[in-house]
């Protein structure tokens, strides 16, 4: 069973420069929605891998998305959760990505 492990870190986007402040649930800059690849469980930065997680899809969930990230280096997917203050034009945009809906 996967743990979730609160913690909050401000950090520097390695895709866009933006500055983030992390409130503990932050797993993505709010700006692109680009992750990297720390966590091998939701919070733990026990993963080796450290790649680049590119936001591939966003699906509409309740209040707000479910984003879909694959890492550049090793391929891994998740799904996370979105956050208030997520740029609204960049999930509309990766909402309607072709390439993921069509599996390419």
């Amino acid at each position: 069973m996967k743990k979730f492990t609160k913690t909050i870190e401000n950090f520097t986007c390695a895709h866009c420069g933006a500055s983030v402040i992390g409130n503990g649930y932050t797993n993505h800059c709010p700006k692109c929605l680009w992750s990297r690849h720390v966590d091998d469980n939701p919070g733990d930065r026990k993963s080796t891998c450290g790649g680049m997680m590119e936001p591939i899809s966003a699906t509409p969930d309740g209040d707000g998305y479910i984003i879909t990230h694959k890492c550049q280096k090793c391929g891994k997917t998740i799904r996370q959760h979105s956050s208030e203050n997520d740029d609204i034009d960049t999930i509309i945009s990766i909402s309607s990505n072709p390439d993921f809906i069509f599996g390419k």
